[in-house]
């Protein structure tokens, strides 16, 4: 189930259907971080290139070697802050058209069933701030056991594979459940959604498509979703 729900979520990323969503996403992602790239910029500029200055000796000679340094070291600081906020970014702003990928999955893949329903706008929003905490949380973890030899790459898939997995596939179940049935649901079937959310994991570790991670993501759980309610229901049909 686990690969035949990442494979179909992967073809809806380019289906026709989907392109609107896609460009809407990748469009305001990377405004986003266009914008983030220079306030970051003249922050830095303007607050923390003036302070590092203020320590540099009067001499010429070192002058012109700090500065070169402080150049290197400010292009380098500001590269780190980008990739570590690409991820932030791109769920935040991924995680309003959630719904839409939804919608999409269902209408194109499960048309004979009957349709989920959306989130609130004010739903969507807490979800879309709740899934940045959990990649924000997630990542700082990863972070900081990066310097685990041996644990990192692990730390970073499980970490990563269960806090995803648990978010999506709540997302997809609520389309057709309470928020606590969902959350049964999931529980129900955790090893599965385990399993799912390192998927959805090494999509993340995959540099530029990583950016489509969320839209990923909510397809595949609307499809893991769709296919264990289906046998689920099967097995229920089959033991009355």
């Amino acid at each position: 189930m686990i690969v035949l729900a990442a494979r179909l979520a992967f073809e809806n990323l380019f289906a026709p259907e989907t392109r609107s969503v896609f460009w809407k996403v990748l469009g305001l992602t990377l405004l986003a971080l266009a914008i983030v790239w220079f306030a970051l910029r003249g922050a830095f500029n303007s607050f923390v290139l003036p302070w590092l200055q203020s320590f540099m000796p009067a001499t010429a000679d070192w002058t012109g070697w700090l500065t070169l340094f402080l150049a290197i070291f400010a292009g380098i600081a500001l590269a780190l802050a980008m990739a570590l906020l690409i991820s932030p970014v791109t769920a935040l702003i991924a995680g309003l058209f959630l719904d839409d990928v939804a919608d999409v999955v269902e209408k194109r893949d499960y048309p004979s069933d009957a349709p989920g329903t959306a989130m609130p706008i004010a739903a969507a929003m807490k979800s879309s701030l709740r899934f940045l905490g959990v990649v924000i949380v997630g990542n700082i973890v990863a972070l900081f056991l990066l310097f685990i030899p041996g644990v990192n790459l692990i730390a970073f898939f499980l970490v990563n594979g269960y806090l995803l997995g648990r978010e999506f596939f709540e997302f997809a179940a609520m389309r057709f459940r309470s928020p606590d049935e969902a959350r049964e649901f999931r529980v129900k079937y955790a090893l599965t959604v385990f399993l799912a959310g390192l998927v959805i994991a090494a999509f993340l570790a995959i540099p530029l498509l990583n950016l489509l991670t969320p839209l990923f993501a909510a397809g595949m759980m609307v499809h893991l979703h769709k296919l264990i309610s289906r046998r689920e229901s099967g097995l229920q049909a089959q033991a009355s």
